[in-house]
């Protein structure tokens, strides 16, 4: 009995890691990740299977799910190959890899929503004119759209995770959680397909992608820090503010902070400032570009055309 009782005290310590951020808020934000990601790559694919299914081409769908399959299992190596190679290396190569992948996945992400926010109005009509593209060449072309279309959102998924993953705690519950996130988002997008819900995408990535905009400013400075350490970047010691006496890293909301944003009492003054000029420009060139996207929206469908301009009265042409 007692050797029970300590096997059940040692596996709460575990679940609860005390010393740093607990499981469930490991898994909440890398859940949320994957959320996003898995419902942005799971309309690509729906766009994708919609098409081949209206144009009565259910032939090359094999194609689209193989490309997939291949996408998705990119994404894992990759995930796992970073993440667990920094194990095999010393201390010090493994926080200069773990501070140099945070900050390709930072640019990355970047990358990606920024263009998402002014794409997402076109991105279902260009899939469809390279789906139509594809399906004339044969079915290797249709495999290697959907893995190019999944894969370049596996592969940043996978770049944004390993970051994540070595900021809060660098063991396997980010990944479950982002299986978690991913197989919520499969189902949503099941759901939209089917018609039994009907989303709000243009708000839904809007709010999601300032989540992953300050989830990257974190990841940020949890790179700046790292290399710091390694003695890459200057101002190790030059401690911006150290509130360590009033922020209780191990409460609740400590470890949510710090887990899903990385937020520390004691940050250096190069991390504040890339977090602040990161924030900042990143989310108004954000705003800009779906200002933009929503303006050319507009523009296209309100600007007069042979459809919509007045016609002259002709009786006996509408009467026939």
């Amino acid at each position: 009995m007692d050797h029970l009782t300590a096997l059940a005290s040692s596996g709460v310590h575990v679940l609860a890691a005390a010393d740093g951020p607990s499981v469930w808020t490991q898994m909440f934000g890398s859940a949320l990740i994957g959320l996003r990601e898995g419902l942005e790559t799971g309309i690509v694919v729906m766009v994708l299977v919609a098409f081949v299914v209206k144009t009565d081409r259910r032939d090359a769908l094999k194609w689209i799910w193989a490309g997939v399959a291949a996408a998705v299992a990119m994404t894992l190596v990759v995930f796992l190959v970073i993440h667990f190679g920094t194990s095999t290396m010393t201390p010090l190569a493994a926080e200069t890899i773990a501070g140099v992948a945070s900050l390709v996945a930072v640019a990355i992400v970047t990358f990606m929503v920024l263009w998402m926010s002014e794409a997402s109005s076109h991105i279902s009509a260009d899939l469809k004119s390279g789906m139509s593209k594809a399906l004339l060449a044969g079915g290797a072309s249709v495999l290697g759209l959907s893995f190019l279309a999944v894969g370049r959102e596996g592969f940043e998924t996978a770049l944004l995770m390993v970051g994540y993953a070595e900021s809060v705690s660098g063991g396997l519950w980010p990944l479950l959680g982002l299986v978690v996130g991913i197989v919520a988002a499969i189902v949503l997008t099941v759901l939209i397909y089917r018609g039994a819900i009907r989303l709000n995408l243009s708000v839904f990535f809007t709010y999601t992608g300032l989540f992953l905009i300050i989830v990257a400013a974190g990841i940020l400075t949890y790179g700046v820090r790292a290399l710091q350490t390694v003695g890459w970047l200057p101002g190790h010691d030059n401690i911006a503010f150290d509130v360590s006496g009033s922020y209780d890293a191990s409460s609740w909301y400590g470890t949510v902070l710090g887990g899903i944003f990385n937020v520390r009492p004691d940050p250096t003054v190069l991390q504040v400032i890339a977090w602040i000029v990161y924030v900042v420009v990143v989310t108004t060139i954000f705003f800009r570009r779906q200002r933009a996207s929503h303006r050319a929206v507009a523009q296209k469908t309100t600007t007069p055309d042979e459809s919509t301009a007045p016609a002259e009265p002709t009786p006996e042409r509408n009467a026939q």
